[in-house]
C-alpha cells in the first residue's frame, strides 16, 4: 500500500485548494515573467514540484521540462538525515549554458533545493529557484515565492490517500 503522510491531527495548518493553487502558479509565473528572467527549461523537484512545474510551464510558456528526483520528507514534520537523489538522474549533459528556473512545491529547511541548486549550477547552467511556500528557517531563499508560512501545508495533491484497488 503507497504511503500517505495524514496531518489531520494538526491543529494549525497552511490548505492550499485547487483553486487556490491556479491562482498562486498565475501569480508566482507573473512574478518571474516580471524579473524579467525567461527559462529554456523548467526542472521539477519530484514529487512535490512536479505540478507547480507543469503549471509555471504552461504559464511561461516553456516547452522544455525536466524532473530531478529527491526525497527527503518521511512523514508530517520527519525527514531523512539528508536529502537523496533518486533515479533516473536528470540529463545534466543537455544543461550546459542553459537558464534553469527550478520548481518546487515549498522551501522547507531548504536542503533539498539547495542540493538540486548546488547540482545544476557545476554543470554550467544559469539557475533561479520558484516555491508556491517558504518558510522562514530554510537555508536557502528562493528567487520567487509565492506565499510565506511556517505552518504545516496541505497541498490539493496530497491532501487524501493514495486509491487503492477495489476489485
Amino acid at each position: 500500500m503507497a504511503y500517505h503522510a495524514d496531518s489531520s491531527e494538526l491543529d494549525q495548518k497552511e490548505i492550499l485548494t485547487w483553486e487556490g493553487f491556479g491562482t498562486a502558479q498565475r501569480e508566482l509565473a507573473q512574478q518571474i515573467a516580471d524579473s524579467g528572467f525567461n527559462p529554456d527549461i523548467i526542472i521539477a523537484v519530484a514529487r512535490g514540484g512536479l505540478l507547480p512545474a507543469g503549471a509555471l510551464s504552461y504559464s511561461l510558456g516553456v516547452k522544455l521540462s525536466d524532473a530531478i528526483n529527491v526525497e527527503f520528507y518521511t512523514d508530517v514534520q520527519e525527514t531523512l538525515p539528508d536529502p537523496v537523489l533518486l533515479e533516473p538522474l536528470l540529463d545534466t549533459d543537455s544543461i550546459s549554458n542553459k537558464k534553469l528556473l527550478v520548481v518546487d512545491d515549498v522551501a522547507d529547511s531548504g536542503r533539498t533545493l539547495h542540493l538540486v541548486l548546488n547540482l545544476l549550477k557545476q554543470h554550467g547552467a544559469e539557475v533561479r529557484s520558484a516555491v508556491l511556500y517558504g518558510k522562514s528557517r530554510s537555508e536557502i531563499a528562493p528567487d520567487y515565492v509565492w506565499k510565506h508560512t511556517d505552518e504545516w501545508i496541505v497541498f490539493p495533491w496530497s491532501a487524501e490517500p493514495p486509491v487503492n484497488y477495489q476489485g
